[in-house]
């Protein structure tokens, strides 16, 4: 077995119970559950260079393990010198077991790594989403660090 039927393995048999008997759920299905995860990286600086793009792409694909696609700026800005339709960033959704394969690495690899890691904050916004802010893509190991730029 992989890491991710650990993980899941793991949420079924020890998380969901605990979690259903703290919050007094009757059911298991009110339990809540990860349905997908968006990895997203803005790249203002990639209006002068497309090159860039292409770079995030790679590093974020290699990250995840999926295809990342470019996002494109729905409108014109001129103060940032933004057409519409340029690209501005990359983007992935992740979802199912390819969700349960990054989860597992971003919590036991990639977050320790991160110098003076307190923790997480524990803050969701009120639809259920949550939002973590990485500043440097090198705490995964995936990333060769004499690569970036």
């Amino acid at each position: 077995m992989s890491n991710t039927a650990s993980l899941k393995k793991e949420y079924a048999e020890r998380i969901v119970p605990a979690l259903k008997s703290q919050f007094h759920y009757s059911s298991s299905m009110q339990v809540p559950v990860l349905k997908k995860i968006v990895i997203n990286q803005g790249m203002g600086i990639a209006v002068a260079d497309k090159k860039l793009i292409e770079i995030a792409i790679n590093e974020i694909t290699a990250i995840t393990g999926q295809k990342a696609v470019a996002t494109i700026s729905r409108k014109d800005i001129s103060n940032f010198k933004l057409r519409k339709k340029m690209p501005i960033g990359v983007m992935v959704t992740l979802r199912h077991e390819k969700m349960y394969e990054f989860l597992e690495r971003l919590v036991r690899v990639a977050l320790p790594r991160i110098r003076d890691f307190k923790g997480i904050e524990s803050r969701f916004d009120g639809r259920g989403s949550y939002t973590l802010g990485i500043q440097e893509q090198i705490i995964f190991p995936e990333i060769n660090i004499d690569s970036i730029t």
